[in-house]
């Protein structure tokens, strides 16, 4: 009996032909084809598999051309665990925004990290719910304005935006921990290179890295899309600043 290897259409790492769901102005889609570029660069497209929980990308299954799975809300690190225990050749990577990822998922991520298990986290932070109606997220910041703080985020009923790569940094297991911005071409070629890293040491088999991404979310900023690229750039970055916090692959 015979068998067929299944191969998938080498592309830029995205399914072709396919019109994105995103709202104007998201900038998911540019994570997304800097994330399938990279897996082409590397050549492990085939050999790949992708943990999307709920949110906005929540179809993102329907974009990348590798196999996809999708997680109950926040619980991607927990499928990831699995995953990659089982299929230990498989290079696997979770894509989480802050809302599913810094609440309903935190457990997960942390004890992921703390592990240090062998896959590769894409953490989306624009610091608000997209898909849910734009409600406060953990990372919304002071002042911030969203549908269940109309008048901003206030410190003494909020409490302050998690910042989510500093606490991973303070454990002993994560080989890398990076926050990058998608802003202009200096800081989107930044972040393929730091989601390349990522990857990168994934092969090695050198533990957990984790790439957080500063976006946007013209809709529930209440900005055009030019607009909520120049808030990003400073008032974003001025609260969450871009960086690598660790990089322990050549210790």
């Amino acid at each position: 009996m015979s068998t067929v290897e299944k191969t998938f259409e080498i592309t830029n790492g995205l399914i072709p032909g396919l019109r994105m769901h995103y709202c104007p102005g998201c900038t998911h889609g540019i994570v997304h084809r800097l994330i399938g570029e990279v897996l082409v660069e590397m050549d492990i497209l085939d050999n790949t598999v992708g943990i999307c929980p709920v949110g906005c990308a929540v179809f993102a299954y329907d974009y990348f051309n590798c196999d996809m799975l999708q997680a109950s809300h926040g619980r991607a690190p927990a499928v990831a665990t699995g995953v990659k225990r089982s299929r230990p050749d498989n290079f696997v990577f979770t894509y989480q925004g802050d809302g599913d990822l810094a609440s309903i998922g935190m457990a997960e991520i942390v004890h992921a990290a703390a592990r240090g298990e062998n896959f590769t986290t894409i953490f989306i932070n624009n610091g608000v719910y997209g898909m849910t109606g734009g409600q406060m997220a953990p990372t919304t910041l002071v002042g911030q304005k969203a549908t269940t703080c109309p008048m901003g985020r206030d410190v003494s009923t909020a409490g302050y935006p998690i910042k989510v790569s500093e606490m991973l940094a303070t454990l002993d297991a994560p080989a890398f921990v990076t926050r990058q911005s998608i802003h202009n071409v200096k800081s989107i070629n930044d972040t393929k290179k730091a989601i390349r890293r990522g990857f990168e040491i994934q092969k090695q088999q050198r533990g957990f890295s984790f790439i957080e991404v500063l976006t946007t979310c013209p809709t529930w900023w209440g900005m055009t899309p030019v607009e909520s690229m120049k808030w990003l750039a400073t008032g974003i970055q001025d609260n969450f600043p871009v960086g690598t916090l660790v990089d322990r692959v050549d210790e």
